[in-house]
């Protein structure tokens, strides 16, 4: 797969995490695994896309200790 499909697919999935965030977690293991595809075809991953994954991980991380009794 090239570069700008693999690029055009990982942004399908950012639109639809902006409609449906109630399945983040789901779309967030997707553009994992778009991440790895370029990576392991040799191609850069653009900066932004690795940001907003990060940011994703996080948000998934904090999520996690919501419902943690105190």
């Amino acid at each position: 797969m090239a570069f700008e499909e693999l690029r055009a697919a990982a942004l399908m999935l950012l639109e639809e995490v902006e409609k449906d965030p109630e399945d983040k977690h789901i779309l967030l293991e997707q553009l994992r695994e778009k991440v790895s595809e370029m990576r392991t075809l040799g191609l850069q991953v653009p900066n932004d896309l690795l940001r907003f994954v990060d940011q994703l991980e996080q948000e998934e991380a904090d999520d996690m200790f919501d419902n943690m009794p105190v």
